[in-house]
């Protein structure tokens, strides 16, 4: 029976998970976030919240905040513009504001409205799911742009390769939960995209 109801959970996350990535990357847009901040938010949101959550509701959620206690499509927006939050926190000179952030919610949430107080606790929150790391080194972005750099340099067919293309390959990966997974391999991830459109040139079938 327990089996049966970890199964249920499972399988009710997947449309819920697939829905707050990619309005992650809307509000992202959106909000005009850099690429860095975007992909960084889109590692801290899908590759290691929503596991971590999907265990803690199976533990029957130990850190005890409301906005846990049930997984409604809103508390999954609130937190997907958390994870830009803290990822613009990282990364901008000059952070998103909070303002900012719930101004977004307040146009874009529709089933929640959601307080400035809200978005703070929810911070609290994401971190405490987190376990407060939030070390953001292994993403692939950052080595997607490094080996495009690279391959521009050494490669005449570099200069042909879109990096937006490039990006919307990844946005692509994220919105899938079985094509995420490759994620957890952000080098070997980012080599194969560029591998992909370098294949495509050769072949004569360039994007």
């Amino acid at each position: 029976m327990e089996v049966s109801r970890q199964t249920d959970s499972s399988n009710e996350m997947k449309p819920l998970r697939k829905k707050s990535v990619e309005f992650l990357i809307r509000s992202s847009h959106q909000l005009r976030a850099s690429p860095i901040v975007k992909y960084s938010a889109l590692s801290l949101f899908a590759d290691r919240f929503l596991p971590s959550l999907t265990t803690l509701i199976k533990m029957r959620n130990k850190i005890g905040s409301w906005l846990l206690r049930s997984m409604e499509e809103s508390n999954l927006q609130l937190f997907s513009l958390i994870s830009i939050w803290i990822s613009s926190k990282i990364h901008d000179s000059r952070a998103l504001s909070v303002k900012c952030l719930k101004s977004l919610g307040d146009e874009f949430i529709k089933d929640q409205h959601f307080t400035i107080r809200d978005f703070v606790e929810a911070e609290v929150v994401f971190l405490q799911v987190l376990n407060f790391e939030i070390g953001i080194s292994n993403v692939a972005f950052i080595f997607l742009e490094e080996f495009f750099i690279q391959f521009k340099g050494v490669a005449k067919v570099g200069g042909l390769v879109s990096f937006e293309a490039c990006m919307d390959v990844m946005d692509l990966l994220y919105e899938k939960e079985e094509t995420s997974l490759l994620f957890s391999a952000p080098r070997s991830l980012a080599a194969s995209i560029l591998a992909c459109f370098h294949s495509c040139f050769i072949c004569g079938h360039g994007p």
